[in-house]
C-alpha cells in the first residue's frame, strides 16, 4: 500500500472514529438532559401524569373549558409525552385521590378548579384570590401572596392589559411525585405559564433543585397583541406562599 493510499485510509478511519465519538457524546448529553427533565417533573419512562382540567369561568355549561386552557393542557400533554410518560385527563370535580403517587398538573385558579383550591389551602396557605372592588370594571380576582397584591389590569388601564399567574410545585413528602399548580387570572395566562414551565424548567431546577417546592408569579404582558408569548418573571414568592397567615387579632 502506497503512502498516499495509507493516508487516505487513515483519514477515513479517523473521520469515522471522530464522528462516532461525537454521536456518542451527543447521545449521552441528550440522555442526561432527558433524565434531568424526568427527575424535575417526576416522570420516569412509562410513568403516569394527571392533568386536572378546570371549567370556563362564567360559562353556563359546567363541562365547558376555555380555549386557552385547552392549549395549556396540550402543552403539558406534549411535555409529559416528551418524557416518555402517559397523561390522563380528568375534571377538577372528578379527582378522588391523594398526592404523591403520580405527577399532577392542575390548571386554573381556585374559582374554576376545586382541586387548585384544595392545593392552595393545604400546601400554599399564604396565597389567596380576592374578588375585585366593585368599581374595578372587570370580574377578575386579584392574586394575593402574603402582603403583596397582583391586580389584573384591563386594556383601558394599560395597553393590551396585564395579568398574573401563579406557577408552583409542591411535594407531599420526600421522594413523592410533585404537583404543579398553574393558577392564572385568565385562561391566556394559564397557557403562558404552561409554556414557561416547559421552556424554563432547567432554570427552575437550578434555582430550586430537582425536588424543591417553589412558587413564582409570572406577568403576562399585552395578551391582546401577543397572546401567551410575552410572559415575564415577576417574583419568587415561595416563602410567603408556604407561610400560613397569622389570624387577625380579636
Amino acid at each position: 500500500m502506497t503512502d498516499g493510499v495509507l493516508n487516505v485510509v487513515l483519514g477515513v478511519v479517523a473521520s469515522a472514529v471522530s464522528g462516532g465519538l461525537g454521536w456518542l457524546a451527543q447521545s449521552l448529553r441528550r440522555r442526561r438532559r432527558l433524565e434531568r427533565e424526568r427527575a424535575f417533573f417526576g416522570l420516569p419512562a412509562a410513568g403516569e401524569a394527571l392533568l386536572v382540567v378546570n371549567r370556563q369561568a362564567g360559562a353556563p355549561d359546567r363541562a365547558s373549558v376555555a380555549r386557552d386552557d385547552v392549549y395549556a393542557l396540550m402543552e403539558l400533554a406534549a411535555l409529559v409525552r416528551g418524557c416518555g410518560a402517559q397523561a390522563t385527563l380528568t375534571g377538577h370535580d372528578e379527582v378522588r385521590q391523594g398526592l404523591g403517587d403520580k405527577t399532577e398538573f392542575c390548571v386554573g385558579g381556585p374559582t374554576s378548579n376545586k382541586r387548585t383550591a384544595a392545593h392552595l389551602a393545604s400546601w400554599l396557605p399564604g396565597i389567596s384570590y380576592r374578588d375585585p372592588l366593585p368599581d374595578a370594571g372587570h370580574p377578575v380576582p386579584t392574586l394575593v401572596v402574603g402582603p403583596r397584591e397582583y391586580a389584573f389590569r384591563t386594556s383601558a388601564e394599560q395597553p393590551g392589559g396585564q395579568a398574573y399567574v401563579l406557577l408552583a410545585r409542591v411535594h407531599l413528602r420526600a421522594g413523592s411525585r410533585p404537583v404543579f399548580v398553574i393558577a392564572g387570572q385568565t385562561a391566556v395566562s394559564n397557557h403562558a405559564a404552561a409554556r414557561y414551565l416547559a421552556s424554563h424548567h432547567r432554570t427552575l431546577a437550578r434555582r430550586h433543585g430537582r425536588d424543591g417546592a417553589f412558587a413564582v408569579v409570572l406577568r403576562l404582558v399585552n395578551a391582546r397583541a401577543y397572546g401567551p408569548d410575552v410572559v415575564e418573571f415577576e417574583a419568587d414568592v415561595t416563602a410567603a406562599a408556604t407561610t400560613r397567615p397569622q389570624p387577625a387579632a380579636v
